[in-house]
């Protein structure tokens, strides 16, 4: 039975749109929701020291993690126009690849990342007092990377074929999984972080197992035989390579930026780095619709280039960037009216100075939402349709424009320094991306024609 399945190609494209992205929305919540509830119970159970020591390292768990969920993303992108054009043979096989091709580099990533743990936190800047709980925790991170990529392949590929729904039971089922083992590993156990870290990964690999049963079960266009596993068609290997390597670094680029830029905020002191954490972590949350729609637009697009409806993609991104740009007028309210208390309720802290600047952080960049919603949904857009350069570009502006202030203003203005930081390159890398869906030859193609 494929209840959930969903053809965004045919139906209105507000509500397939709106129906689409509200069960990946919620996810996303959930997902912020143990992100949050992690951070709360290592800076309640475990102290300021062990927080600072976990947001010391989230840039580097975010970069790998993140080019691992791109590379997924970027495959299922191949999955989708394959199911746009109802080639289920070629669908098959597009999955096939992604589990092949995910595996060695999630393989390779591990085996690098754990040589290399010492340099990189060396490079981050991590303080000596930080640096063995650091080390612990990012270990663990890493020894489970394999499983991130295959849960992350699995997810994407229900995702691809218009199915948000069962991602969000699964992704329930590992956030509820999370907390329980925080509260146990943690609180019950005295692991430290290393228990919140292990957490993590029993987590993620309980439903991958069960994510892969329910596969197998429900979905036989997703059952795999043997010779699925064998490419012949090379053409369509180079375009999962690209479409997967494209969005894997573009979200390595975006975290390379904000890996830097978290080298010069580790010099502020231990209040400014759990002030940025805590900051960054509320900043999750108001850009939680950024994410959802950006998504919804990437596979949205695929199936309906694989079909030839290119009028609904024109209409489709117009939507999504109504939609995004009222969420943006909400996160802006909140940050002035309830910032201190969201801050304080991440954190648990009532220290003045991670009250403050926490906050001044978040009353700044949210003016600037509006360029951030441009970005993500043109980003994700345009890798839909088959661009994988463009949206590489807008996010190397970003990485460059990051290490160039984390090397002058943040010296020169400390913090304030890196409250500007974002709103600033926010500007510059929606240039291309806006010049390139003006003039991408498909959409003005369809216009003409």
């Amino acid at each position: 039975m494929v209840f959930f399945m969903k053809d965004l190609t045919k139906g209105k494209p507000s509500v397939l749109i709106l129906t689409f992205a509200l069960p990946i929305f919620f996810g996303n919540l959930l997902q912020l929701t143990y992100s949050l509830t992690d951070t709360r119970i290592v800076g309640s159970f475990l102290g300021e020291d062990a927080l600072a020591a976990v947001g010391a390292t989230s840039p580097l768990s975010g970069l790998i993690i993140g080019f691992l969920l791109g590379i997924a993303n970027g495959f299922a992108i191949i999955t989708a126009q394959r199911y746009g054009a109802k080639d289920i043979s070629g669908l098959k096989k597009s999955f096939a690849a992604s589990l092949r091709l995910g595996g060695i580099m999630a393989v390779g990533i591990t085996a690098a990342g754990i040589l290399f743990v010492n340099p990189l936190l060396r490079f981050l800047r991590v303080p000596d007092k930080l640096m063995h709980t650091a080390r612990s925790y990012i270990l663990i991170i890493i020894a489970g990377l394999l499983i991130t990529l295959l849960y992350d392949v699995l997810m994407a590929v229900m995702r691809a074929v218009g199915d948000t729904i069962t991602p969000l039971l699964i992704l329930t089922l590992s956030v509820v999984l999370n907390i329980a083992g925080d509260l146990f590993f943690v609180v019950v156990l005295r692991a430290g972080v290393c228990g919140a870290a292990v957490a993590t990964v029993l987590a993620q690999l309980i439903a991958l197992a069960v994510c892969y049963v329910y596969m197998v079960r429900k979905y036989e266009m997703l059952r795999l035989r043997k010779e699925d596993f064998h490419i012949d068609d090379k053409n369509m290997e180079k375009q999962m390579l690209s479409s997967g390597l494209s969005m894997g670094f573009m979200s390595s680029l975006v975290n390379i930026g904000s890996l830097t830029l978290q080298t010069a905020i580790n010099q502020l002191g231990q209040d400014i780095i759990v002030a940025h954490t805590a900051a960054r972590k509320i900043t999750e949350i108001f850009m939680i619709m950024f994410g959802v729609f950006g998504q919804a637009m990437a596979t949205y697009c695929g199936q309906n280039l694989g079909a030839g409806e290119i009028g609904r993609i024109k209409k489709g991104i117009l939507l999504s960037i109504l939609y995004t740009c009222i969420w943006c007028t909400f996160a802006i309210a909140a940050s002035y009216t309830i910032g201190p208390w969201l801050v304080r309720l991440v954190t648990g802290s009532g220290n003045e100075t991670v009250l403050t600047n926490a906050t001044n952080y978040l009353k700044f960049d949210t003016l600037f939402y509006y360029v951030t919603a441009l970005i993500c949904i043109i980003r994700n857009a345009l890798q839909g349709l088959g661009d994988h350069i463009t949206p590489l570009v807008s996010s190397s502006l970003e990485m460059v424009g990051k290490i160039i202030i984390a090397q002058t203003l943040v010296e020169w203005l400390q913090y304030t320094g890196v409250i500007v930081a974002e709103p600033i390159v926010w500007f510059i890398m929606v240039i291309p991306l806006l010049i390139r869906i003006v003039r991408m030859p498909v959409l003005k193609k369809s216009a003409c024609g």
